[in-house]
């Protein structure tokens, strides 16, 4: 018995020398301010992204070129180039053409450059739900007098959301993780906290093993999310199409 108390009590300095818990209690304001600005620039980034993106994605299906084209040059530009250059463009280059971006604060610019870097992703996730309405949902709308954009509202888009909504989720799970991008333009997110604890107290491992605990906490909550939803669907199908 003793042996086994002299055997946790070195598990217990071991621990303690690679991550001691009381260090990190005197930051948890720090990562909880963090976790805020991390989850308001995903969240307000997601909104508008998948506003942008479905405008996007409507005009490439709009079969116009001068629609098509743009869309077409928009999203292949975003895809092509790196995230963290679209951060530096927009950190940089927005208050140029538009003056009054100097008093924004940095999340505002991390939120556009996000949103401009994620929108063409949710636009090819909800271009491909698009294309797998059913064709004769569409002709039995336009059959009724339905306009252009009652049928968009009403027939194309909620299912297309719907066929789609595992792939949003996992584009949301990558959305949360390119927030950790926007520590380099000084906004204070979940790895600035991170590294505020290692720059004061020099402890990596508090700091950093912190940081992907949160954010591996976040991503477990969105794939179970993705899952239940993946099952209601595929729950809802069965129940239309019985054996």
């Amino acid at each position: 018995m003793v042996r086994i108390f002299m055997l946790l009590d070195f598990l217990a300095d071991w621990l303690v020398g690679i991550y001691n818990f009381r260090i990190v209690a005197h930051y948890l304001d720090e990562f909880a301010r963090g976790l805020a600005n991390t989850l308001a620039a995903a969240g307000a980034s997601l909104i508008l992204s998948v506003a942008l993106g479905t405008l996007v994605a409507g005009a490439r299906l709009s079969g116009t070129r001068f629609l098509t084209w743009p869309a077409e040059a928009y999203v292949q530009a975003i895809r092509s180039t790196p995230l963290l250059l679209q951060i530096y463009i927009v950190y940089f280059g927005l208050p140029l053409l538009f003056p009054a971006a100097l008093r924004w604060p940095e999340l505002w610019l991390g939120i556009v450059a996000l949103t401009i870097h994620t929108a063409p992703y949710m636009a090819e996730i909800i271009r491909s739900g698009i294309q797998s309405v059913e064709r004769g949902q569409i002709e039995g709308a336009m059959a009724v007098g339905m306009t252009f954009l009652q049928r968009a509202r009403h027939v194309v888009l909620p299912q297309a959301f719907a066929n789609t909504l595992p792939a949003l989720l996992g584009q949301t799970a990558i959305l949360v993780k390119d927030t950790s991008l926007l520590s380099l333009i000084t906004v204070f997110d979940v790895v600035a906290a991170g590294m505020l604890l290692n720059s004061e107290r020099i402890r990596p491992g508090e700091g950093f093993l912190t940081v992907a605990a949160i954010y591996l906490t976040i991503y477990l909550i969105l794939l179970v999310l993705s899952q239940r939803v993946q099952r209601t669907l595929a729950g809802k199908a069965w129940n239309r199409n019985p054996a």
